[in-house]
C-alpha cells in the first residue's frame, strides 16, 4: 500500500522536472539563435558596405592612377539589385533579433537624443556646437542646410519666408533620422554613386572625418571642405548614413531656422526625442562681428558711421529689426512651454557661455539627457584659454572671458543706437542692458547684462 501511494509523487516529480528543462532548452534556443542571427547580420552588413562603396577604390600602394572597379558581370545594376536584397534581408533579421531580445528580456541602450542648436550668424554658434562635436557618441552635422539656402532661393518675407522655412524643417527631419541621401538633392555638384567632395565644411564634423567614413584620399579628387586632421576620401554620404545610424546620440548646428513653431511636428513625431537649445546674443555684438566677418554686407553702415552725411537706408533697418523680432517671438514661445515644447526648449545666452563655458555645456548637456565625456571637459578648457593668435573671426577657439565683451569697443556709439532702437523688446527679454551715452558703453566697470535671462514666461 505504502509503495502503490508513492508512485503518484514520483510520477509529478518525474512531470515537474521535464517541464523545467523544456522551458530552459526553449531559453537556450532563443540565446543560441540571437547569437546566430546577429553574427549574420554583422556579416550582411560588412558586405553591403563594401557594395555600397563601389566604385570607390583603395589606392595602390605607390600611389599610381586609381581606376573604378568594375563589375564583374559588366553592371552596376546588377550590384544595386543584389545591395538591395541585402538590405531587406538585414532589417528582417535586424527585427528578429530585436524580437527575440525582447522576449528574452535583454536590456536596451538609453534613449537615443537629437539635439538640434538654433541659432543666427555670428553669436558663437560655431564655438558652441563644439561641445557636441567632441563626444564620441554623437554624430554632429556642421551646418548641413547651407546646401538648401544655396540651391532654393527664396524672397524674404511672407509666404515665401514660410516656404523656405517648411523646405528647412522638412530636410532638417530627415536628417535628424539619419537620411543623409537628402542633401544629395541640393550639393552641387551633384554627387556620383554618393560619393562628394563638396559637402559644406566636412571637416567641422569629427564623424564625418573618422573611421569609417574616412576612406583613403583618391588622387587628383579636389575636395573643397576637406577634413582638417587627417586625409579622408570624397565624402561616402552611404557610410555617413550609417556612421549615424550608430551613433548613440544625434546633434545639429544650424544659423537658417529662425521661427520654432516650425518645429512642432519634429517635435511630436515620435521617431524622435528631439531638444532644441535656441543660442542668443547680444544684438549689438552681433553687428560688430558682422561688420567684421561679412565687411562687404555692411559698408553702408561703416560709411555712415564715419561720415554720417546719408541717413541710413530704411530696409536695411527694417532688417536688422525683423531679425530681433524674429528671434523674441521664438524665445518667447519656447519660453511659454506649450505642451509639445515641455522639456524640448532652452534658451542659453552666447555671453554666459563665455563667462562659465564648462558650467553651462554641463547645463546643456543634462537638459539634453545626455552624460559628457571627459574629453569634452577636456577640450573646453584647452580652447577656453586660447592665445590672441587664435581668436580668428572664424576661429573655435577663444579666450571667452576676454572675447565676449570686446565688442564695446569697435562699435560706434550712433550704430549702438540703432540697434537698441531696432532691437529694444528682444534685448529686454534676453537682459541686455541698453547703454544711454558712448562713456556707458565703453565703461567695463558697468555691466551691460542682467543676471540671467528667463527661464520662463506667461
Amino acid at each position: 500500500m505504502e509503495r502503490r501511494s508513492a508512485l503518484p509523487h514520483d510520477f509529478r516529480e518525474v512531470l515537474h522536472c521535464l517541464k523545467m528543462r523544456s522551458k530552459y532548452a526553449v531559453l537556450l534556443v532563443f540565446v543560441v539563435g540571437l547569437v546566430i542571427i546577429e553574427k549574420e547580420n554583422n556579416f550582411i552588413s560588412r558586405v553591403s558596405d563594401k557594395l555600397k562603396q563601389s566604385p570607390q577604390v583603395l589606392p595602390e600602394a605607390n600611389e599610381t592612377e586609381v581606376s573604378l572597379v568594375q563589375a564583374e558581370n559588366g553592371s552596376l545594376a546588377s550590384l544595386r539589385q543584389l545591395d538591395t536584397a541585402f538590405s531587406q534581408l538585414r532589417m528582417r533579421l535586424r527585427n528578429v533579433t530585436l524580437q527575440l531580445a525582447g522576449e528574452l528580456g535583454t536590456a536596451a541602450p538609453g534613449p537615443r537624443r537629437h539635439v538640434l542648436l538654433m541659432a543666427t550668424t555670428r553669436t558663437g554658434s560655431s564655438f558652441v556646437g563644439e561641445f557636441f562635436n567632441q563626444q564620441g557618441n554623437i554624430f554632429y552635422l556642421f551646418e548641413p542646410l547651407w546646401h538648401i539656402e544655396r540651391t532654393v532661393t527664396f524672397e524674404p518675407g511672407g509666404a515665401n519666408a514660410v516656404g523656405s522655412a517648411l523646405v528647412y524643417r522638412d530636410v532638417l527631419q530627415q536628417l535628424l533620422l539619419c537620411d543623409l541621401y537628402i542633401l544629395e538633392s541640393f550639393i552641387s555638384p551633384a554627387p556620383e554613386e554618393h560619393l562628394t567632395a563638396a559637402l559644406f565644411r566636412r571637416g567641422s564634423s569629427r564623424s564625418l572625418c573618422e573611421e569609417p567614413v574616412c576612406t583613403p584620399s583618391l588622387k587628383k579628387v579636389f575636395e573643397k571642405y576637406h577634413c582638417k586632421n587627417r586625409r579622408c576620401g570624397p565624402l561616402n554620404v552611404t557610410l555617413a548614413a550609417e556612421a549615424c545610424r550608430h551613433k548613440q546620440h544625434m546633434a545639429l548646428k544650424t544659423v537658417r531656422i529662425r521661427q520654432l513653431e516650425f518645429l512642432q511636428p519634429l517635435a511630436e513625431d515620435p521617431r524622435l526625442d528631439l531638444r532644441i537649445i535656441q543660442l542668443v546674443r547680444d544684438p549689438r555684438a552681433v553687428l560688430a562681428s558682422r561688420m567684421v566677418a561679412f565687411s562687404g554686407k555692411y559698408e553702408s553702415w561703416k560709411k555712415w558711421a564715419a561720415e554720417g552725411e546719408a541717413p541710413l537706408q530704411e530696409d536695411e533697418v527694417q532688417r536688422l529689426r525683423g531679425n530681433c523680432e524674429s528671434i523674441r517671438l521664438s524665445a518667447e514661445l519656447g519660453l511659454r512651454q506649450p505642451r509639445w515644447l515641455q522639456g524640448r526648449y532652452m534658451l542659453v545666452r552666447y555671453e554666459d557661455v563665455a563667462r562659465a563655458p564648462l558650467r553651462k555645456a554641463l547645463e546643456m548637456y543634462r537638459f539634453a539627457g545626455i552624460r559628457p565625456t571627459p574629453q569634452v571637459e577636456e577640450w573646453i578648457r584647452a580652447n577656453t584659454q586660447a592665445p590672441q593668435d587664435g581668436n580668428g573671426i572664424y576661429s573655435t577657439q577663444k579666450n571667452s572671458s576676454e572675447q565676449f565683451e570686446k565688442w564695446r569697443f569697435s562699435i560706434p556709439f550712433k550704430l549702438a543706437q540703432v540697434v537698441q532702437d531696432a532691437c529694444e523688446p528682444a534685448m529686454r527679454l534676453f537682459g541686455y542692458k541698453l547703454a544711454s551715452s558712448a562713456q556707458e558703453l565703453t565703461n567695463r566697470s558697468l555691466s551691460l547684462l542682467e543676471e540671467g535671462p528667463p527661464t520662463r514666461v506667461t
